[in-house]
């Protein structure tokens, strides 16, 4: 992610409507989310995507999460989005991300799931659940996985808990429920964002 000069944050806006997307994706973006990830569970997510790839462009890296099929793929690539994220590690899914020269994050647990996700291209890997593995796990893994590979912590990863995560050897975090739930207006979003950002700074200036 350093190669895009723009915090390794990804927003994660479960449950969010087309109608809803851009007003709580621009609050959050202005805080300094450049990642927006709309998980395809979502109320007609495709559709929330693309209405993301035309506001923002270039600006920011747009697409979808809970991706476990290359057909998913295949149609998120269709609105121009370049951001799959997989709550699974699926080669096929990797590669055909990569191949259609979208940013490839795979969900991974084990050492095992992790190399194999490399294998297939992947260079950022999403440990999830990582509340349940814990700043400990992140630590053992990191000691054997390249060192060009960027690891995120998603799933539970709150603002008390970043700091740990982050010394332990994660340079990246998805943000979910704690950033944005149905209901959120986009200045609670917004707020919520801020707050985040201002700790990532904190802990990777330490």
């Amino acid at each position: 992610m350093s190669e895009k000069k723009i915090l390794p944050l990804v927003a994660i806006l479960r449950g969010i409507t087309p109608e809803e997307v851009i007003p709580v994706a621009d609050a959050i973006y202005q805080a300094g989310f450049h990642y927006i990830e709309v998980p395809l569970n979502s109320p007609r997510p495709l559709e929330s995507i693309a209405r993301l790839v035309e506001h923002f462009g270039d600006r920011a890296c747009c697409g979808a999460g809970t991706v476990t099929a290359t057909a998913q793929v295949e149609a998120v690539a269709e609105t121009g989005a370049r951001l799959i994220v997989s709550p699974n590690c699926d080669q096929d899914v990797i590669r055909r991300t990569i191949a259609l020269k979208m940013v490839s994050m795979p969900g991974i647990q084990t050492p095992t799931e992790a190399f194999s996700a490399i294998a297939a291209g992947a260079r950022y890997l999403k440990l999830f659940p990582a509340v349940n593995l814990g700043p400990g796990y992140v630590k053992n893994l990191k000691a054997v996985l390249p060192g060009d590979i960027d690891l995120l912590a998603v799933g539970g990863v709150n603002l008390d808990s970043m700091r740990e995560f982050f010394l332990a050897g994660t340079r990246g975090f998805g943000i979910g429920s704690d950033l944005y739930k149905p209901g959120r207006t986009p200045e609670e979003a917004a707020q919520v964002a801020q707050q985040y950002i201002e700790k990532y700074h904190s802990i990777s200036q330490q």
